[in-house]
């Protein structure tokens, strides 16, 4: 029997003395696209930093069924995970091309000098980003930035991608098409933990989801039904559900 590739147990999160996330119960199994979904400080953000050892948790961690000691962003990429972060991060003033060999530099440190056939299959899952190639990060459009945080994430070859909000200030054209591509991920045999705030579109392209509310799981499941769930559309999908509907439609074509 396989194990998940991701698996949190009894995992909490605390800022000094107040607790933000609450003995969480996760998993992630290979090929999976797994979404937390929730309200604005619900919880998501810190839930995701501290799975990549950004802040300090308590609780257990699982890669492959092996025990992490120690969570740390080192051990973590060593690992095989990555995190694309809400705010994207990129380096303004350097090329499209630098950005993306910046993100294989783990892989070169360790003598795996694979980074251009690897800016090759990053090229072909994003071929704008191939267009501008030459462009500084900073002159990009949103969706762009958003693309090429995604594929310099990618350039670490990780077995596990997670994404903070990676919607977050995009048109619902750019939705579509970002979100797009997340679900083609598994194709390359990358699964994917992604925390979205657009609970339609992210719940429409995952296999399973967790909602997470004040810091604790309050509802998980396989994301289609949880898309049918009357408590998710009465709570989530009520609000500008037209829009929702329309970026939802347009991942499923």
């Amino acid at each position: 029997m396989s194990h998940p590739l991701l698996q949190l147990e009894d995992f909490c999160v605390s800022y000094g003395a107040v607790e933000a996330v609450h003995h969480i119960e996760l998993r992630v199994d290979a090929g999976e696209i797994v979404t937390v979904i929730g309200p604005n400080g619900a919880g998501k953000t810190t839930l995701l930093c501290a799975a990549m050892g950004l802040l300090p948790s308590r609780g257990r961690m699982l890669l492959d069924g092996n025990r992490m000691a120690r969570i740390s962003v080192e051990a973590m990429v060593a690992r095989g995970v990555a995190l694309v972060p809400e705010k994207r991060e990129l380096f303004g003033e350097m090329s499209v091309e630098d950005n993306l060999l910046l993100g294989g530099f783990s892989r070169w440190w360790r003598g795996e000098r694979d980074q251009r056939p690897r800016m090759k299959e990053v090229f072909g899952i994003f071929p704008r980003l191939e267009e501008r190639r030459a462009q500084l990060a900073s002159t990009l459009s949103g969706g762009e930035r958003q693309m090429l945080a995604i594929g310099r994430a990618l350039m670490a070859r990780p077995r596990l991608l997670m994404l903070d909000e990676p919607s977050l200030g995009l048109a619902p054209r750019i939705v579509r098409e970002v979100l797009q591509v997340v679900s083609s991920l598994r194709q390359h045999g990358v699964s994917v933990l992604l925390v979205e705030q657009n609970a339609r579109a992210a719940l429409q392209v995952a296999d399973r989801a967790y909602v997470l509310e004040m810091g604790a799981v309050a509802l998980q499941g396989p994301a289609n039904e949880l898309l049918h769930d009357r408590r998710i559309i009465d709570t989530y999908l009520g609000l500008g559900a037209r829009a929702g509907e329309e970026t939802a439609r347009g991942v499923r074509s």
